[in-house]
């Protein structure tokens, strides 16, 4: 079998090394041939580098590399172009001096790979504009000039200081710039990120590139579609459960064809086929726990975000909107386009893309955001399954009992009513089950759903409804408005053995007063 391309993001050593390669050369020559300025945005571990280097590959005129590939018979391997290869993914950008520094330093690398040279080499923008310019003169063709990573010095100092983030993204606004101006000298520019910065603040001095991030046609050019997980790596999946594969790791998309994070793929495979959330422990999102403590952010509301055009890239220094942040980085996907009517741009619905990042961000939310203390779930999940109410009670009382009172006090979420919801939610999706939160029904909106396949092979629901009553007693709310509403319709189906779950809390108590279940008779 071929070996995994694990870690691998250059074509040369994938090829070389005989690895297994998804072939997206069909996209590149699509871009290629549609224009010449584009940015693409993609979370992290999505192939981004990859694309980059292959564009890089082909542009260098490398046609041993692309033997039995799409682009193959289609592109003229007589011609070469000067390429310009920019990577921020590794560099010191603690401060203005060491971006430049490492700036320098790639213009450097690009002029001994060239043959150039730059006369002023004080300067990175003069230097830039040289090095396109006397490239093109030596090899008597337009210049191709590819960026990857181009936000990354601006996101290592967001946490840090946004004043210096401010400061890199000025300078690399400035630099950026220059490939505007060079147009008679360019023959193809892309430039790569995990973020899209407003394109006022870093992009007015490049505002003609071609956006391909939200795009049908562009949706698969990172990640594997079914269709080539199933192809490209049939050897590897011998006794998977391809169903069970796709809810944990497909999903991401950008209107087109969903797409699995090749990460996840790759680790999957390699690791004995354990379904572990990957991708989602290459990177801690405590930046953005910190995001959500200030909003007061209501996490089950996460199950379906509207957005309008505008906001789902409206990101920068100074203004970070939650949602766009989420869906940057990708634990937020687009389910779907919802068309405003003609003259008027659409919005978007975003959920979570699978089942690796909706249990792996909720469990470390509910770790870190809203009760800053680590829980054991496997006897909590068995109590679910059993149908052991009782037991679940108890955890559910052990839940919020741990939670210190400190936590209480400085944790601003905790002082509004829906902070139980948002823990029992954070707490039941930690578990992987079925979560569904504020369920639309005729009668109004159930506060959770959650559903799951018994041992005894039996569907089944319980339907819950949250209360905040006054003083320390249950008053039996929650279960009469499930009742009055009939939440339970929906799942009058006859497949689906169906119990209504009433839970009350206390503010005084800071706990449940009230926990009150019933199954109904079908």
């Amino acid at each position: 079998m071929k070996k995994l391309p694990i870690g691998v993001s250059t074509l040369q050593k994938i090829r070389d090394d005989d690895c297994v390669y998804v072939d997206k050369t069909a996209y590149v020559q699509q871009l290629i041939e549609s224009g010449t300025y584009y940015f693409l945005s993609r979370p992290r571990r999505f192939g981004k580098s990859l694309l980059v280097d292959t564009l890089y590959q082909l542009f260098q005129g490398n046609e041993a590399l692309f033997r039995g590939l799409h682009i193959h018979p289609h592109w003229d391997w007589s011609v070469s172009y000067p390429v310009i290869n920019i990577s921020f993914a590794s560099g010191d950008f603690t401060s203005r001096v060491g971006l430049e520094r490492h700036i320098h330093y790639i213009l450097r690398i690009n002029q001994e790979r060239l043959g150039v040279q730059c006369d002023d080499h004080d300067d990175i923008s003069s230097c830039f504009n040289e090095l396109i310019r006397n490239a093109k003169t030596k090899y008597g063709r337009n210049v191709v000039v590819l960026v990857d990573e181009y936000d990354k010095p601006i996101l290592d100092n967001i946490e840090r200081s946004t004043e210096l983030a401010t400061e890199i993204r000025d300078t690399l606004r400035s630099f950026y710039s220059v490939i505007k101006g060079q147009d008679a000298n360019i023959r193809f520019v892309l430039l790569t990120g995990v973020s899209k910065f407003s394109k006022v603040s870093l992009f007015s001095g490049l505002n003609n590139l071609n956006d391909i991030t939200i795009d049908a046609r562009y949706s698969a050019i990172c990640g594997y579609t079914q269709i080539e997980l199933e192809h490209t790596f049939a050897d590897y999946l011998q006794g998977v459960d391809l169903s069970v594969m796709k809810r944990w790791y497909n999903g991401y998309g950008w209107l087109g064809e969903r797409v699995y994070n090749p990460f996840d793929v790759l680790l999957f495979l390699d690791k004995g086929k354990k379904y572990l959330p990957h991708w989602f422990e290459t990177g801690s999102p405590t930046f953005l726990v910190d995001v959500l403590k200030k909003r007061r952010f209501h996490l089950p509301n996460l199950e379906a975000v509207r957005m309008d055009y505008k906001k789902l890239g409206d990101f920068d220094v100074d203004r970070l909107n939650i949602e766009t942040l989420l869906f940057q980085t990708g634990y937020l996907t687009i389910q779907q386009e919802i068309n405003n009517g003609e003259g008027r741009a659409p919005d978007y619905l975003l959920t979570y893309p699978n089942h690796e990042v909706r249990y792996s961000l909720m469990s470390y939310f509910l770790d870190n955001y809203l009760t800053e203390t680590s829980h054991a779930l496997g006897t909590v999940s068995e109590a679910l399954y059993n149908g052991d109410l009782p037991a679940f009670e108890q955890h559910i009382r052990s839940l919020f009992a741990n939670i210190a009172y400190e936590n209480y006090n400085n944790n601003p979420i905790a002082q509004y009513e829906g902070y139980y919801a948002a823990v029992i939610y954070a707490f039941l999706c930690a578990l992987g089950m079925e979560t569904q939160a504020e369920v639309s029904t005729n009668q109004g909106r159930i506060d959770m759903a959650i559903r799951f396949i018994r041992p005894d092979g039996l569907r089944q629901v319980y339907v819950i409804e949250f209360k905040m009553v006054k003083g320390m007693e249950s008053d039996g709310s929650a279960m009469q408005q499930i009742k009055a509403k009939d939440y339970a319709a929906p799942y009058r189906d006859g497949q689906h053995q169906i119990t209504l779950l009433g839970m009350e809390f206390s503010e005084q108590a800071r706990n449940l007063v009230g926990f009150a279940w019933e199954p109904l008779i079908l």
